[in-house]
C-alpha cells in the first residue's frame, strides 16, 4: 500500500514539475487551453517514441512515401531518394535509443542538453564519421504539433554514405535468397539474424563457462575458501552478455535496421529477463551464505529476518522487471503505475486482511516471540516452526503434519517457545503407604534433599524434596529440581537416570510404595438373608420334583400290578377260588401303598437334613469371607 501511495504522487509530482518548467521554457507557445484542444497526428508523431517507431514501421513496408511524412523535408527535396539514403545509412551504422530510453510525452525531455524543440534518439556511425539522430517539434498551418526527424540530421546523410561499403550480409547473402520475404522482412536479414542470435549465444555460453571455473579454480587459492556463487548462474549470465553484444553484432554485419529494432526490443526483454534471473540466484546465494553465518555464529534469531527480507527484495525485484518487460513491449508506464497506485489504494481497502497478514509477519519477525527451528505451543496446536513467510507462518506437528497459520493471527497469540527455555525443570511425585514409621518417611525427605542438590545431573537452581500431601492412605513427596540439558531428548536420558538413582535411593529405608486398591462395603444382614431364601427356593423345587417322580412310579407301579393280574386271572382257567385271589391282590396293593408313604417321609426327612446342612456351611463361609474381605477406596493419581 505504501508502494502504491508513493508511486501514485510521484507520478503527479512528476507531471506537475514537467508542465511547470514546460512553461517556463515556453514550448510549443500555446496556452493551457489549446493545449486541451490539440488534435491528434494522423501519423501518430505526437510523441518521439511513436515517430521513430512509426518511421521503422513504414520502412519496414517499404512504403517510401509514408515513410516520408516522419521526416522534416523541404519542398525541393525528393522524399524517396531521401527516405533510401536514410535507410542505407540507418542499415550501415544507425543506432537507436531503447524504446524505454526514448521520451513518450508531447513535450519531449526537458532535462537534457538540447533546446526544447529537439529530441536526440540514437545516432549513426560510418567509419571515422557520426551523426545524431535528431527529432524537431513541428508546428503545421492548423496549429498540429509532432516530431519529424530534424532537416540538420537528413542533410548530413549525404555525407555519411559518400563512402558507402556494401555489408556483410549483402556481400553474402545466397543468391537464392535475394528479395525473397518471410513476414515482410528480407529472407538474408532474418537468416543472418538467426545465424547470428545462435552462434553469439553459443560462443557467449563457452566463454562464461569457461570464466567461471577458472574463478572456481582461483578463488580458494586467493581467498581460502570455496567460491560462494553457485554454477546455476551460468545460464542467466551468458544470455545478459548475448543480449548485451547482439546489438553490436547486428549492427557491424549490417543486418537492415527495420529488422534490427524489433530483435532490439526482444533482445533487451531477454536481457531484462535473464538479468532479473541472474539476480535472484545471487540473491539466494547472497541470503542462503548470511543464513549460514549466522548459525555458525549462533546468532539463530537472525534467520527469519533474513528470510523474510529475501522474500521482500525477491517481491520488488520481479515488479521491477515486470514494469521494464511491459514498457519495451510498448505499454505507458506512466499511465500504467498511475493506475497501479489508484489500483493499490483500491486493494488496499479491499485486502485488509492480507495486510494485516503482512504487518504481522514484519511483527512476528521484528518482536521475535519464535524463530525457525524453535518448538513452541499455540493455541491447541504445538510443533516446530519450520517458515515464516510474508502471509503466513508453518509449524510442523508432532503429527508431522504442516500447520498453516496467518501472520495476523499468529502475531496476536499467545505463544509459549520451548527452545527459548535454559533449562528443563524434574518435577515429580512419590506414594508411601501410611503403614511406615514418621520418623523414616522424615529421615528419607531430608536424605533425598540433600541427595538432589548433590547430584551431578542438576543445578543450583531449585532442588528440593518436601511432603507434600497427607493423603488416609499414603504420603505424597514431591521432587523438584533443574537439569542442564540442550534439548528434550538429552533432559529424557538424564531424566532415566535420576530415577533410577532416586529409587536406590528409597529402597534403603523401610517403606512400602502405595499401590492403588478399592474397598467394596457389603451390607451382611441383607446378603445372608437373600441367600437363604434362593437356599429354600431351591430346596422346595428339589422336593416338589422328588414327589412328582415318586407319585408317577406309584401309578406306574399300579397299572403294572392289574396288567399282570388281569394276564394271571385270564391265564388260570383252571382256577378254584376267585375270590380267595381278588382278596389277596388288594392286600398286596395296601401293603404296596403303606410302602410307599414311608419312603416319602424319609426322602422329605432326608432332604430336611440336607438343607439344613448347607445353610450351617453358607453361613460358616460368609463369617470367614467377611474377615478377610477389607479393602480401601483410593487410586493414586
Amino acid at each position: 500500500m505504501i508502494l502504491s501511495v508513493l508511486s501514485l504522487l510521484s507520478v503527479v509530482l512528476s507531471h506537475s514539475a514537467t508542465a511547470a518548467e514546460a512553461s517556463i521554457l515556453g514550448v510549443g507557445g500555446q496556452s493551457e487551453e489549446a493545449t486541451k484542444t490539440s488534435i491528434p497526428d494522423s501519423f501518430g508523431r505526437d510523441t518521439p517514441r511513436h515517430t521513430v517507431q512509426g518511421f521503422i514501421g513504414a520502412l519496414g513496408e517499404n512504403d517510401y512515401l509514408l515513410a516520408s511524412n516522419y521526416l522534416n523535408l523541404s519542398k525541393s527535396d525528393n522524399p524517396t531518394t531521401i527516405v533510401r539514403q536514410f535507410k542505407q545509412a540507418l542499415d550501415a551504422g544507425g543506432r537507436f535509443q531503447p524504446d524505454l530510453q526514448i521520451n513518450n510525452t508531447p513535450e519531449g525531455n526537458l532535462t537534457d542538453q538540447l533546446p526544447p524543440s529537439q529530441e536526440s534518439v540514437g545516432v549513426i556511425n560510418v567509419g571515422d564519421k557520426s551523426v545524431p539522430l535528431l527529432l524537431e517539434r513541428v508546428v503545421s498551418k492548423e496549429g498540429e504539433q509532432y516530431w519529424q526527424f530534424s532537416s540538420d540530421t537528413l542533410d548530413a546523410v549525404p555525407e555519411v554514405i559518400e563512402n558507402y561499403e556494401p555489408t556483410l550480409v549483402s556481400r553474402y547473402t545466397i543468391d537464392s535468397l535475394e528479395g525473397k520475404k518471410l513476414f515482410g522482412y528480407q529472407m538474408a536479414d532474418l537468416f543472418a539474424a538467426l545465424t547470428m542470435i545462435v552462434s553469439s549465444f553459443i560462443l557467449t555460453y563457452i566463454l562464461v563457462w569457461l570464466l567461471y571455473h577458472l574463478l572456481k579454480l582461483a578463488y580458494p587459492r586467493i581467498r581460502g575458501e570455496a567460491l560462494p556463487l553457485p554454477d546455476n548462474v551460468i545460464l542467466p549470465l551468458a544470455v545478459v552478455v548475448m543480449a548485451l553484444i547482439l546489438s553490436e553484432v547486428m549492427v557491424y554485419a549490417g543486418v537492415s535496421v527495420t529488422l534490427r529494432e524489433p530483435v532490439n526490443r526482444f533482445t533487451d526483454i531477454a536481457s531484462w529477463v535473464a538479468t532479473t534471473w541472474l539476480l535472484l540466484r545471487v540473491i539466494d546465494s547472497i541470503f542462503t551464505r548470511a543464513v549460514n553465518l549466522s548459525y555458525k555464529k549462533n546468532y539463530t534469531e537472525r534467520v527469519s529476518i533474513l528470510g523474510l527480507l529475501r522474500k521482500v527484495v525477491k517481491a520488488l525485484l520481479l515488479i521491477f522487471a515486470v514494469i521494464v518487460i511491459f514498457g519495451n513491449l510498448g505499454f505507458d508506464l506512466t499511465t500504467g503505475i498511475a493506475a497501479l497506485g489508484v489500483g493499490g489504494l483500491a486493494l488496499a481497502l479491499g485486502a485488509q486482511k492480507t495486510i494485516e497478514n503482512l504487518v504481522g509477519s514484519v511483527v512476528v519477525v521484528a518482536d521475535s516471540p519464535v524463530r525457525i527451528g524453535d518448538y513452541c505451543k499455540f493455541g491447541t496446536y504445538e510443533g516446530t516452526v519450520v517458515d515464516i513467510g510474508i502471509r503466513s507462518s508453518r509449524v510442523r506437528t508432532l503429527s508431522r503434519t504442516i500447520v498453516t497459520v496467518p501472520n495476523g493471527d499468529f502475531s496476536s497469540m499467545q505463544i509459549e517457545n520451548f527452545t527459548s527455555r535454559d533449562m528443563f525443570r524434574f518435577l515429580h511425585q512419590l506414594y508411601l503407604k501410611r503403614t511406615a514409621d514418621i520418623e523414616v518417611v522424615f529421615k528419607m525427605v531430608k536424605d533425598l534433599d540433600a541427595f538432589l542438590d548433590e547430584h551431578y545431573l542438576t543445578n543450583q537452581e531449585w532442588n528440593q524434596v518436601n511432603i507434600l500431601e497427607l493423603r488416609q492412605d499414603c504420603y505424597v513427596i514431591q521432587l523438584q529440581a533443574y537439569v542442564n540439558a540442550n534439548g528434550i531428548t538429552e533432559f529424557y536420558d538424564k531424566q532415566n537416570v535420576l530415577f533410577v538413582d532416586i529409587l536406590n535411593q528409597v529402597a534403603k529405608y523401610k517403606v512400602e510404595h502405595a499401590l492403588p486398591t478399592q474397598q467394596l462395603i457389603v451390607n451382611q444382614a441383607e446378603l445372608e438373608h437373600q441367600m437363604l431364601n434362593d437356599i429354600e427356593d431351591n430346596g422346595s423345587e428339589a422336593v416338589e420334583d422328588n414327589l412328582s417322580t415318586d407319585e408317577n412310579k406309584t401309578e406306574v407301579n399300579h397299572d403294572v400290578n392289574d396288567i399282570s393280574n388281569s394276564d394271571d386271572i385270564d391265564g388260570k382257567q383252571n382256577a378254584v377260588d376267585l375270590s380267595k385271589e381278588v382278596d389277596k391282590t388288594k392286600d398286596n396293593k395296601a401293603a404296596e401303598i403303606e410302602a410307599n408313604k414311608e419312603a416319602k417321609h424319609k426322602k422329605i426327612n432326608l432332604d430336611k437334613e440336607r438343607q439344613q446342612k448347607r445353610k450351617a456351611l453358607v453361613k460358616n463361609k460368609f463369617k470367614r469371607a467377611k474377615r478377610k474381605f477389607g479393602f480401601s477406596i483410593w487410586n493414586q493419581p
